[in-house]
This record gives C-alpha cells, sequence and structure tokens, in this order.
C-alpha cells in the first residue's frame, strides 16, 4: 500500500482493520471513494494516503466530527470534501454534492464502519460510555429523543425489548423493572445514574472485564440513532451509487450488525436463494438479482497484535463485495425485518 510521506497529520485514534480494508478496496488509480462514516477520519486519511489521484467524499451525521474534520479536507487540497448527513441516504448526498466520476457515474469505492466511534466514547459530554459520568444522550446528530428520553418516557415492555434484542441483554426484563421503579423516584439523567441501577441486576461476568451496563447502553444507543434501519438503508443506497466494478467494504462490531451485511451479502450475491433462516422474505426457487458478488469469502477478523494495541478491536468484522452490471434490484423486505425490533408477543424475559 502506497502512503504519502508527510501528506496527513496522524488522527486521534487508529480505526480497525485498517490494512484489510484498503486491501479489500482496491482502490484505483483515480476515482471516486465514499466514506460513509467519517468519525475521525482514519479510513479517509488512509485512502488519500494510499492512492495520490483518488478523490473523496466522506459523511456524518455528527457535526462536530465534521467541523474536526476541517484541518484534513485543507491537507488535502482538493481531494476531499466533507457532508454533514446520514451515511442511510449516501447516494443522494453524494448526487447533491456535485461530485461524480468522469464518466457519469457516482462512486467507485464505499467504505463503512459501524457504530459508535472511539471519540465519541471518550467525550463524557455526549453519553455514550458508562465509563465517564456525563448526560444522558447518546445521540450521533444534534437532533431526536436522547437515550434519557427514553429510558424516562418508554412502557417498561418497550424499555426490555429495546435492551433484549438490540443490547442482547439476557436480564432486560429486570433492568426494564429497576428502571420504572428508579424513575418513580425522579428522572435518570446521567449515565452513572443508569450504569449503577444495571450493575444492581445485571451480575459481571468473572474475567469477562465487561461492565454489566454494557449491553444495556449498546440497545439504548441503536435504538436512539437507529443504526440498525440507518445500517440497512446505507447497504441499499451504497448499491445504488456505485458503479460496476466498484466496491463496498464494511466494517461491524456486534453480531446484530455483521448478520444484517452477512445477509444483504448472501441475498445480493445469490447465496440466499433458496432461503435463509434470518431472511424469512427469500423466496426458494427464485433468480437473484446478484447485483454482487463476494471479495471476501467470511469475515476478516483482526489478529492478535491488532487487538493487543487495541481492545476495541476485538469483535471487528470486515466484509466487502464487488459491484456487478446487474441493476439495482428493489430493498430487501427481509433484510429491514433483520434491523426492527419483533412484535410484542405476549410473555416475560427475566
Amino acid at each position: 500500500m502506497k502512503r504519502a510521506a508527510g501528506h496527513v497529520p496522524a488522527p486521534p485514534h487508529v480505526p480497525v482493520l485498517l490494512d484489510e480494508v484498503i486491501a479489500a478496496l482496491a482502490l484505483p488509480g483515480a476515482g471516486l471513494a465514499v466514506d460513509g462514516t467519517f468519525g475521525a477520519g482514519g479510513y479517509t486519511r488512509a485512502m488519500l494516503a494510499a492512492e495520490p489521484g483518488l478523490r473523496v467524499v466522506a459523511i456524518d451525521r455528527d457535526p462536530s466530527a465534521i467541523a474536526a474534520g476541517a484541518g484534513l479536507v485543507a491537507e488535502a487540497c482538493g481531494r476531499l470534501r466533507l457532508v454533514p448527513g446520514r451515511f442511510g441516504d449516501l447516494d443522494v448526498l453524494l448526487a447533491e454534492s456535485g461530485e461524480s466520476r468522469i464518466d457519469g457515474g457516482l462512486a467507485d469505492r464505499v467504505v463503512l464502519d459501524i457504530g459508535v466511534s472511539s471519540m465519541q466514547l471518550d467525550q463524557p459530554e455526549r453519553g455514550f460510555s458508562f465509563r465517564h459520568d456525563g448526560p444522558l444522550d447518546m445521540r450521533m446528530g444534534a437532533d431526536g429523543p436522547s437515550a434519557a428520553d427514553i429510558v424516562n418516557i418508554a412502557e417498561e415492555s418497550a424499555l426490555a425489548d429495546i435492551i433484549y434484542h438490540y443490547g442482547e441483554e439476557r436480564r432486560a426484563r429486570a433492568v426494564a423493572r429497576t428502571i420504572i421503579e428508579a424513575r418513580r423516584r425522579g428522572r435518570i439523567e446521567t449515565t452513572a445514574q443508569l450504569a449503577d441501577l444495571v450493575a444492581g441486576v445485571v451480575r459481571a461476568e468473572p474475567g469477562s472485564g465487561i461492565h454489566p451496563a454494557t449491553r444495556t447502553f449498546q440497545g439504548l444507543r441503536i435504538a436512539v440513532n437507529d443504526e440498525l434501519g440507518e445500517l440497512v438503508r446505507a447497504l441499499h443506497a451504497a448499491e445504488r451509487a456505485l458503479r460496476p466494478g466498484g466496491r463496498l467494504a464494511v466494517v461491524t462490531f456486534h453480531s446484530l450488525e455483521d448478520r444484517i451485511v452477512k445477509q444483504f451479502f448472501a441475498a445480493r450475491s445469490g447465496r440466499a436463494s433458496q432461503g435463509s433462516r434470518h431472511l424469512p422474505g427469500a423466496l426458494p426457487g427464485s433468480t437473484p438479482a446478484r447485483s454482487f458478488q463476494l471479495v471476501t469469502k467470511g469475515p476478516v477478523l483482526p489478529g492478535e497484535a491488532e487487538t493487543a494495541r487495541n481492545p476495541r478491536a476485538r469483535s471487528a468484522k470486515l466484509r466487502a463485495a464487488e459491484r456487478t452490471e446487474a441493476p439495482a434490484p428493489e430493498p430487501l423486505d427481509a433484510i429491514r425485518t433483520l434491523a426492527s425490533l419483533p412484535e410484542p408477543r405476549g410473555g416475560a424475559r427475566r
């Protein structure tokens, strides 16, 4: 991989699977790449350094990320444009940006890094982490209800569903009940308040190093930002934006995200034509559109050296695929189902 010496200052954090992502993208010598989740700019910086002829459009819904990227825009000397917005709208944002390929296509490469960024986790005022006390916010953008709004307003059953399905917390019902009891005494406003409540009913797994509130915080963050729904929209948007031969690389950090990406690529590459337990809408015997062919046959995982340097990389998975000449088919309702909470069916969780 080519590096432009001294071209761009070091990032505040190192993105996971960086070399593997650049290799999977197989960047063209010249063309247009889209970083749908700019964050601290790690992937964007690497793409600009790897190919001097490449232009990048980088998208982020977080106004602070866009503002912090001004220095990188200046360093890129006209090769980088930052666009505020949701990555689920990347095809529309790309078209509106005025950037396009010379031949009239949209993008040659798209990279997505799903979930919360290290930068957001390390800012107590954003309310993403229980490791620092701060307002219970968790919003990646500046709009919509916060985590505090959900925790203090949602019904017990809705809270339990969010924590169970999005946080994969087995004690979701007990956590939701504890939250309801606590908010009768007053609003829950801070990350420390919520973390202490959860720690009272969820036991830490011995030797895991995982805080008891980890899964509850994950579930609320996903709900606040509609992260899984945004991922589904982004996969379809990338499909529409990529030219034939273009590549899409997606890095995920937990099983809910990875399942969506895996099943999307399986459906669009023809591997789900005989149905799947994760794709209830797949039609046995149907002829799939095959708008992608797989670049990675399975998930690419970080090595021991990377996880030792960066423990946050331990759950990361990379999947990549290449766009075919087939037109983009209609969005997959079955994939949307994977991003949604199930309909209530009664019963109770612990």
